[in-house]
Formats: structure tokens, C-alpha cells, sequence
């Protein structure tokens, strides 16, 4: 979904976020995937090793210039890592590990190629480099975030986005599991030192924990619209949609059902309508 979070900064993407992570962008943009998927290139300063986490869509061209990006600034991607499996973040990976003879490592066996998973709690390292895994299903119920320490940031893939705010992606995703992934979030952002987000989509953010919190408003906000939309007589997701999202581009309104289909599971699961 689209629009400006509240403190937003100007709505580039692409290019050096942090010291430790630079924005390749994928040339896919879309309603649903803003500018584009966001690949990012990490490493610490001074390592010729690399992190690429992301690759994106299959696209030849894109996939090749994120390893001369990485050979430019003297580095070698050493590992693939995968916030999700969504095509627009996934579809490149084996590829993309083809080229650079990498493991691929995610939460779901299904998008791993040739080492072990990934789970919350875990520490990668990679030339200094550190990275911790946090569990934020939701979006997906495969739905990861990386958490770069050294930078004070997250990579959240699509559970928070640079701009506007993401889908629950029905039946797979779940709402209760998507607002104890916020919440989880806003404890970072709080207390952990986290003040950057480094987004699938969109531009970076600077304040990690107004974004989180604006997120935690938004879903309260939509969820209190669907169950008025409910005891008002609309009857299916499609009623909900037309009500709730009228004023939302329609291009959306496909993603938006399969939000609306969590929220109507999220309150019956919950006995309010």
C-alpha cells in the first residue's frame, strides 16, 4: 500500500544506506512492489566478504550487477540469504548462487540450496560481518528479519516497508503472528538500539521505532474498520474491501482481500463478530 509514513525521509532508494549496507534495486517496480525489490549488498568496512540478502526477480542484468557492485568495492558475495520466499525477493536466488557459488539460506526448506536453514536466535558471521535472525512471521509464516548490530539496523524484507504498509498474505500469513512480529520489532527499536530500517521496498527509514509503532496504529485502525464493515452487514472480503479501502488505488484492492481475509479469521479466532 501506498503513502508517505509520518517522518519519512525524501523517498529515494538505492545506493549506500549504512556503513555496512548498500540498495541494489531491482528493476521490477509495481504497485505491490514500489521502486522495486531491494537487494542489499552487505559487508564490513575493510572485508572482501560479502552478504547479499534478497537477490530478487530473475533478472539476469540485475543479479550480474550486484556481483560487479560487490567486485567494484573489492568484495566477494560469500553468502545468499532470503528474507522470504516471495518470487519478487526469492525467484533470482539459485541463480544468483549459480554465479556465485553461494549457499542460499532461509526459514523454509523449500528455498535453501546446498547448506542449513536459518532460525530465530541465530548469529551468521561472514568477515566480520554480524547478523542476527529474528523470527517476524506474518506477512509470510516464513517471514525473517535480520538485525545488523554494528549499524543499529533491520532488514526487514516486506514487514515493514519504506513507504505505506504491507499485506498479510492470507492463508499463509496470520495477523496474530504479524502483531507479535511488530511488537517484537518495537522492542528492538526501543530498547536494543535499532534505529534504522532497511526495507524490501521503498526508501530507508530513519526512525525504526516510529514506523514500527505507525504500523501497530495502522493494523488497530484497519482491524477496528473491518469489524464495523461486519456488524454493518457486509457479508464476504470483497464487501469489506469495497468499504474499508475505497479511498486505496485498486490496483491494491487484490492485496488488500487477502489482508481483509486475515482480519476477518483474526476476529473470529478472537470470538468478536
Amino acid at each position: 500500500m501506498t503513502g508517505l509514513l509520518p517522518g519519512d525521509p525524501a523517498d529515494t532508494v538505492g545506493g549506500a544506506a549504512t556503513p555496512r549496507a548498500l540498495c541494489v534495486l531491482a528493476p521490477n517496480p509495481s504497485p505491490m512492489t514500489l521502486d522495486g525489490t531491494n537487494t542489499w549488498l552487505l559487508a564490513e568496512p575493510g572485508s572482501d566478504l560479502a552478504v547479499v540478502v534478497d537477490p530478487g526477480p530473475l533478472d539476469e542484468g540485475h543479479l550480474r550487477r550486484v556481483i560487479e557492485i560487490a567486485e567494484q568495492r573489492g568484495q566477494r558475495v560469500a553468502l545468499t540469504l532470503l528474507t522470504h520466499g516471495h518470487a519478487d525477493h526469492a525467484e533470482g536466488a539459485a541463480r544468483f548462487a549459480e554465479l556465485t557459488g553461494t549457499e542460499v539460506r532461509a526459514l523454509d526448506p523449500v528455498h535453501r540450496l546446498g547448506g542449513a536453514g536459518l532460525h530465530g536466535g541465530q548469529v551468521i558471521e561472514v568477515g566480520g560481518l554480524e547478523l542476527r535472525v529474528v523470527p517476524t512471521p506474518g506477512h509470510t509464516s516464513d517471514s525473517l528479519t535480520f538485525h545488523l548490530p554494528a549499524d543499529g539496523a533491520i532488514l526487514t524484507g516486506d514487514t515493514v516497508l519504506g513507504r505505506g504498509t504491507t499485506m498479510v498474505a492470507h492463508p499463509d500469513g496470520l495477523l496474530g503472528d504479524y502483531l507479535d512480529s511488530l511488537r517484537r520489532l518495537r522492542s528492538l527499536a526501543a530498547e536494543h538500539g535499532v534505529h534504522t530500517v532497511l526495507p524490501g521496498h521503498g526508501p530507508v527509514l530513519a526512525d525504526a521505532l516510529g514506523g514500527v509503532e505507525y504500523y501497530l496504529a495502522h493494523r488497530a485502525g484497519r482491524l477496528a474498520q473491518v469489524e464495523t464493515a461486519v456488524e454493518a452487514g457486509c457479508r464476504t472480503a470483497e464487501q469489506v474491501v469495497a468499504r474499508v479501502y475505497a479511498d486505496v488505488d485498486r490496483a491494491l484492492w487484490p492485496a488488500a482481500e487477502l489482508s481483509v481475509r486475515a482480519q476477518l479469521r483474526y476476529l473470529e479466532d478472537h470470538g468478536l463478530i
